[in-house]
C-alpha cells in the first residue's frame, strides 16, 4: 500500500502539475489517526497476559496468518475493493496520504525516526529559498524554513538532500558531522542484514513448522478452526 500510494501522487502530480496541500487544521488530524491506530495494536498486545498470548501465537489460524493475509488480496470482496478505490483516488491528490494519516507503521517509523540522532540539516547562509526541498518531500515538512529537520513524518528518505540545487546545504547530520546519503544508505543496510543474519544464525528466522505441516494446514483452511471471527478463535487442542 505503501509503494503504490508513493507511485500514485507522483502520477498524480504528472498528470494535474500539483498535488493538494491539505491546511493544517485537517492536515493535523489526519496525521493523528495512525498513532491512534497504533496505540489501539498496542494495547491489543498488552491486554493479553502471556497464557492467552502463547495460545494465540501457537494456534492453528497464526500458523497461517501469511496465507490469510494473501488471501484477503486474492479473494478481495466488494466493500475490500472500494476501500482500495478510494485509498487510490486519494492517493493521487494527497502525497503519501496512506503512509501519513493511515499506516500504525508509519506511526512506529515517525517515532523511530524523530528519536534518531541523524536529521536532515539546512545551512541557512547558502539556502536560495527555492523551496524544492520542500516541493520534494513525500510528507509535505516545510523544509525550507527548518533549520534542523525535527517531525515524526520525517523518514530521511533523503528526497529534500536530492533535490537541493546548492552543495552542501541540505545534508544529513549528527550534532557535529554530515553523513553522506551513501553511509545512510550503508547504516541502513548493515542494520537490517546484521538482524536477519543474526536470526538466521541462532535459528529464529525461519517458521519452526515443517513444510508437510504448512501444505496440510494449506487443504483444511476452510475449516472452523483456520476462521477468526471477530477476534475468537474455535477452541484446538493440543493435536491441531
Amino acid at each position: 500500500m505503501g509503494t503504490l500510494s508513493e507511485y500514485l501522487w507522483r502520477l498524480g502530480r504528472l498528470v494535474y502539475r500539483k498535488n493538494l496541500l491539505l491546511p493544517r487544521w485537517l492536515d493535523y488530524p489526519l496525521r493523528g489517526l495512525k498513532y491512534l491506530l497504533l496505540l489501539f495494536f498496542l494495547w491489543a498486545v498488552v491486554k493479553m497476559d502471556p497464557p492467552t498470548l502463547n495460545a494465540f501465537v501457537n494456534s492453528p489460524y497464526n500458523k497461517v496468518a501469511d496465507i490469510k493475509m494473501y488471501l484477503f488480496f486474492a479473494e478481495l470482496s466488494g466493500l475490500a475493493l472500494k476501500v482500495l478505490v478510494v485509498l487510490a483516488v486519494l492517493s493521487l491528490f494527497v502525497k503519501n496520504e496512506w503512509c501519513r494519516f493511515l499506516c500504525p507503521y508509519g506511526a512506529l517509523l515517525g517515532i523511530v525516526g524523530w528519536l534518531s540522532p541523524l536529521k536532515v540539516t539546512r545551512t541557512k547562509s547558502t539556502c536560495i529559498d527555492c523551496e524544492l526541498c520542500t516541493r520534494a518531500c513525500p510528507s509535505d515538512i516545510r523544509v525550507h524554513t527548518a533549520g534542523r529537520v525535527w517531525s515524526d513524518e520525517c523518514t530521511n528518505c533523503l528526497e529534500c538532500v536530492a533535490a537541493c540545487p546548492v552543495k552542501d546545504t541540505l545534508e544529513v547530520r549528527t550534532r557535529g558531522k554530515a553523513i553522506s546519503a551513501r553511509m545512510v544508505a550503508a547504516i541502513v543496510v548493515g542494520i537490517f542484514l546484521g538482524v536477519t543474519g543474526l536470526a538466521m544464525l541462532t535459528g529464529h528466522w525461519h517458521s519452526r513448522m515443517a513444510r508437510d505441516e504448512y501444505l496440510l494446514r494449506f487443504t483444511r483452511l476452510d475449516s472452523p478452526m483456520y476462521q477468526h471471527a471477530r477476534g475468537h478463535v474455535p477452541a484446538y487442542g493440543p493435536e491441531d
